[in-house]
């Protein structure tokens, strides 16, 4: 695997500092043991998922660099010696992984950039300048007469944004659609189209820098896996590269979790208090159609399996459903085998896992299928019913609606949560069984504080 590395210049006085954030773009080769392949991008995976969902949420930035340096830290961190090394070579891995398709790229390029920011704001004045130095960035510092000649505009514009300047540090002059940002914000003091950076906003500057580079790099990426790398690593990196992008990476829920297990006679009523929209809207549909296609019943199927169903009563609830359309003969020669199978009863004996919120949204039902997310293919107004069957209303609602509408499914899916169990989910809703045994948890806790 080929991996790049930023080359460190000697840079006068601060040769000696060597910054921890990478710029990804000249390197050596490295020799990459498969395994480290798949877990170093993991744990990036993780880092740039937890930066996702607190965008989200709407974190403030302050809260954001904090989080992104417990996040690198917690995932991160090896021995001083491998960091570097860990650093690259999951950044790449990524970089295959998220080339794939415009949504993917999109993606990657918002997380990673976000990720880049906020690591340069840690990193020291000195490292920060040498990070400028190896971007080569055509800007120049203020001369002393330039600013000496926009210094009292300088601090009225520092006092308007109760920025603590200290005006005999370095400026940049540069034009102002290199900071969008900073002049969007009324950041920067502005004349005859230039703004005036001080070098504690440079982070404007470099991010732009950088996120254009991996944009340009992310679709040189693709055309490479296209034309070679997809079809020679086909047997040993490509399935793992496919599958990077929808694995989950928080808890297996193959089994029950808690000691939770649920009968035929619970089905009805938990359908109704504890199932998320997706598994409520699959069992719906099977009790009103008495059928359900395979992808319905792979992801229903699998999602029983995870809280509790055990085979014999998964054999007992499908067959009561499907036999009244398609007749109890049928039924046990086209479709018990297939339950069987799941339960890891048939076949290569596989103990199959319940699908994740990231399948299942990446998931695109077919004509006359109903598995997939709601909140990505139900249209707004069925949204809306099956939301408020749910008994999310008001302004409770209104938000569901707004991060469907900016696609962020599972903070919808979590806010959904929240609603009808008037109580917080800082962890967010990453599964449908998380869903399912965390509103078990609150229900069974208000009855004992009732009882």
């Amino acid at each position: 695997m080929e991996i790049l590395r930023s080359h460190r210049k000697s840079i006068g006085k601060v040769d000696a500092v060597v910054p921890n954030l990478l710029l990804y773009r000249t390197a050596p080769v490295l020799e990459v043991r498969l395994d480290e392949f798949e877990i170093y991008a993991i744990d990036r995976l993780k880092v740039l998922k937890g930066i996702s969902d607190a965008l989200s949420r709407g974190k403030k930035p302050e809260e954001m660099e904090k989080l992104v340096d417990d996040l690198w830290r917690m995932h991160m961190r090896q021995h001083a010696s491998q960091n570097t090394n860990k650093d690259i070579i999951s950044h790449f891995v990524l970089r295959l992984v998220y080339c794939r398709s415009e949504e993917l790229r999109k993606w990657f390029l918002s997380m990673e950039t976000t990720l880049f920011r906020y690591r340069f704001r840690l990193e020291s004045p000195d490292s920060q300048r040498i990070l400028m130095d190896e971007f080569n960035l055509p800007y120049k510092a203020l001369t002393h007469a330039e600013h000496e000649s926009v210094k009292d505009k300088l601090s009225q514009v520092s006092r308007s944004i109760g920025s603590s300047t200290n005006f005999d540090s370095i400026f940049f002059k540069v034009h102002f659609e290199e900071v969008p940002e900073l002049v969007a914000n009324r950041k920067v003091f502005m004349l005859q189209g230039f703004a005036y950076v001080a070098m504690h906003q440079a982070t404007a500057l470099v991010v732009t820098q950088f996120r254009s580079l991996l944009s340009k790099s992310l679709v040189l990426t693709y055309r490479k896996w296209t034309s070679t790398i997809r079809e020679q690593e086909k047997d040993r990196l490509t399935p793992i590269v496919e599958a990077l992008s929808t694995d989950y990476l928080g808890p297996n829920y193959s089994q029950p979790k808690d000691n939770i297990h649920i009968t035929l006679k619970d089905i009805d009523h938990l359908a109704n208090t504890s199932f998320p929209l997706c598994m409520r809207h699959l069992f719906y549909k099977l009790r009103e159609d008495h059928h359900l296609k395979h992808g319905g019943r792979m992801q229903f199927g699998l999602f029983l399996k995870g809280v509790g169903l055990s085979l014999d009563d998964a054999l007992a609830f499908w067959r009561d459903e499907f036999s009244k359309k398609v007749g109890l003969d049928r039924f046990e020669k086209e479709y018990a085998y297939g339950i069987r199978h799941n339960f890891g009863k048939e076949g290569k004996r596989i103990d199959y896992t319940p699908f994740s919120c990231q399948r299942i949204i990446s998931s695109v039902p077919s004509v006359g299928n109903h598995n997939g997310c709601p909140y990505r293919h139900f249209s707004d107004e069925n949204l809306r019913a099956a939301l408020g069957k749910m008994g999310v209303g008001g302004r409770s609602l209104d938000d569901v609606m707004d991060k469907v509408k900016n696609h962020h499914y599972q903070l919808a899916c979590t806010l959904t949560f929240e609603a009808i169990h008037s109580s917080s989910c800082d962890t967010g809703i990453n599964h449908p069984n998380q869903f399912f045994v965390e509103s078990q948890k609150i229900l069974q806790s208000k009855n004992q504080t009732a009882s």
